[in-house]
């Protein structure tokens, strides 16, 4: 349920075809994912930079405000996110959250607890919504960046060609916005793959 305009200037590449513009927002998505599989270096140094700069990285290309923070409210179906003007603090909370999570897995940290830190890190970006645009792609490549640090593969919540697979995830989105995470974490589960399988 992202931002979406036809008009020509409020993209760099002057396009007003969605499909096209979805296509381009794809194709900077795959570079990210390469750029996380073959030089990022992990560990990860998790940050509030380190989100824009996913984001400046996927969407950079199309959007002159790629990696800065959203200065309205979006619309975004019903879900109505928080005021733009609490989005910094809402991620800086967001990040001490993950890394004291992290603290709490082990060196062998199970793949269920791999998952309940994934679910808990999707969700809680997808909540605070932080960019106008490619707010869930960017959850999905951060969740996938937890993924590999922790030696699995990335995380494919749903297929865009699969509307059952859609409509699956938005239930567990829901789910988890009403405080229950387990179906995200199930989605994420049947997931996990270790790297190199």
């Amino acid at each position: 349920m992202g931002h979406y305009t036809d008009a020509p200037e409020d993209n760099l590449l002057g396009l007003t075809d969605k499909a096209a513009l979805n296509e381009q927002e794809a194709l900077g998505v795959a570079r990210v994912e390469r750029y996380l599989l073959e030089d990022f270096d992990y560990p990860a140094d998790l940050s509030v930079g380190l989100l824009q700069d996913l984001h400046r990285r996927a969407f950079g290309h199309l959007y002159d405000w790629a990696g800065r923070w959203r200065t309205q409210v979006p619309n975004v179906g019903a879900y109505l996110p928080p005021p733009a003007n609490r989005v910094p603090q809402l991620l800086y909370e967001f990040i001490d959250e993950v890394r004291h999570r992290q603290t709490r897995l082990s060196d062998v940290s199970t793949e269920a607890d791999v998952a309940a830190l994934l679910a808990y890190a999707h969700h809680r970006l997808v909540a605070i919504h932080p960019f106008t645009n490619g707010n869930g792609r960017t959850a999905r490549l951060f969740t996938n960046l937890l993924a590999y640090n922790y030696g699995y593969q990335d995380v494919v919540l749903y297929q865009r060609e699969n509307g059952a697979g859609r409509a699956q995830y938005l239930h567990a989105i829901r789910q988890a916005d009403a405080h229950a995470l387990g179906p995200l974490q199930a989605l994420i589960s049947a997931q996990l793959r270790p790297l190199g399988a």
